[in-house]
């Protein structure tokens, strides 16, 4: 599989991932900022909160972390949370957007 590929799965698993409080997964939120593959299948993922002080912030971090690690060739996955840049719903998807009232 090639690292497209294992993107593209990643991208589409994280599109299951809900903020509890939120309706949109965190993937159309604007949440990941980043997300790197080594050659050995290790990921590594930057995202952020809709706020730094969710309550949900541990749930939401292993959710993403177990997901992500079930994809075949991904050998594990590490969660960096980050608070730069600082999240606006300008970051989201047209459609959580919608979802939301914001269009």
């Amino acid at each position: 599989m090639t690292r497209f590929e294992t993107e593209e799965k990643i991208v589409a698993m994280l599109k299951t991932v809900f903020d509890p409080e939120i309706p949109v997964n965190v993937y159309d939120l604007g949440l990941i900022y980043k997300i790197d593959i080594s050659d050995n299948g290790e990921a590594t993922i930057d995202m952020t909160l809709t706020a730094p002080n969710c309550p949900a912030a541990d749930f939401i971090m292993e959710d993403v972390r177990q997901k992500i690690e079930s994809i075949d060739g991904v050998t594990s996955a590490t969660i960096n949370l980050v608070f730069e840049p600082e999240w606006d719903k300008d970051m989201m998807s047209e459609e959580a957007k919608l979802e939301l009232g914001f269009l």
